[in-house]
């Protein structure tokens, strides 16, 4: 009885290994006529996610040949950076925003600058469907510095799995019928070891699948907001020597304004040490000038060479 066991359990090791590497080739060639060739990836600067194309993808998923790209796992990313000189109302619009769109706030970071202006960093969740609706509008809700957009297909890497846990799974099933069968301890105790090793592989597999899951199903978009007395690269480029002229003088009449402004800003923070400085040089002017007097320093320290004194007595007889 323990020989049977034993062969069984071995042709239960190589029939899953076999079904393993089935399932391992089957899969990758379904996700490789089933995906693109490459792994989608996408900037905005390339124009992936214009208005008119969106990326090579209508919002049903279709490209642009019409044919529905189905069981595509791909993972939605965004960067966004925004000026506001309204900095309360633009934070509570982007968190109104990530609500309306069915999402959420997933982390959030509030500071203030040197100067006393403030900063704020959001990484915001959203359905990967209203990804796209979300960086549009909430580019419309401050002025735009940067921004970014990223995608990446993980459908070979998500069906690997998923085929793998199958198999674990499949493997567990017979692994508990055996041990049904078992009468030999020992033979009881390997078996149980091999189910406790496939138990593991088939949780860490199936929060592999619900991390992969989460990814996908909600886009993360990283939103820094910062606070701005004015926006920056808004002007136009020059296009003659006149303009060029001009704008050369207004940005340094600007940069005086700034640096006087700086500057007055620099004084009002050091408005104490200035009163201190003061107060000592006085104190020191008024000592250095007792000591003079008592010390008889009001006559001059040096005598011209013409200056004579009234005892001298001429040369004249």
């Amino acid at each position: 009885m323990k020989r049977r066991l034993f062969v069984c359990f071995l042709a239960l090791t190589m029939l899953l290994s076999l079904t393993a590497c089935g399932a391992a080739s089957k899969t990758a060639a379904s996700s490789a006529n089933s995906r693109p060739a490459d792994t989608v990836s996408a900037t905005e600067e390339k124009g992936y996610f214009d208005a008119e194309t969106n990326g090579g993808y209508d919002d049903e998923g279709r490209d642009s040949g019409g044919s529905v790209l189905e069981n595509q796992k791909i993972i939605y990313t965004g960067d966004i950076n925004l000026e506001t000189t309204a900095f309360d109302e633009t934070v509570k619009a982007v968190a109104a925003l990530a609500e309306v769109k069915g999402g959420y706030l997933e982390s959030s970071t509030v500071g203030g600058g040197s100067r006393g202006y403030r900063w704020a960093d959001y990484t915001v969740r959203v359905p990967s469907a209203q990804f796209q609706g979300f960086l549009d509008q909430a580019g419309e809700l401050a002025h735009v510095t940067w921004r970014n957009t990223n995608l990446e297909n993980i459908t070979e890497t998500y069906y690997d799995t998923a085929g793998r846990l199958k198999t674990q799974q499949i493997k567990l099933e017979r692994l508990q019928k055996l041990l049904s069968q078992a009468e030999n301890m020992e033979d009881i105790i390997t078996i149980e070891s091999a189910i406790s090793e496939t138990e593991w592989n088939i949780e860490d597999l199936s929060g592999t699948l619900r991390h992969y899951d989460a990814l996908v199903d909600f886009a993360t978009i990283n939103v820094h907001v910062s606070e701005v007395y004015k926006y920056s690269d808004t002007e136009e480029l020059p296009e003659n020597f006149g303009d060029r002229l001009s704008s050369a003088l207004s940005r340094g009449w600007h940069s005086f304004v700034n640096g006087m402004e700086d500057f007055a800003v620099a004084l009002a923070y050091s408005w104490m040490w200035l009163i201190l400085w003061a107060v000592i040089i006085v104190a020191a002017v008024v000592i250095l000038r007792k000591i003079r007097r008592r010390s008889g320093m009001k006559k001059p320290l040096f005598k011209k060479k013409n200056d004579v004194k009234p005892d001298d007595k001429s040369g004249d007889t």
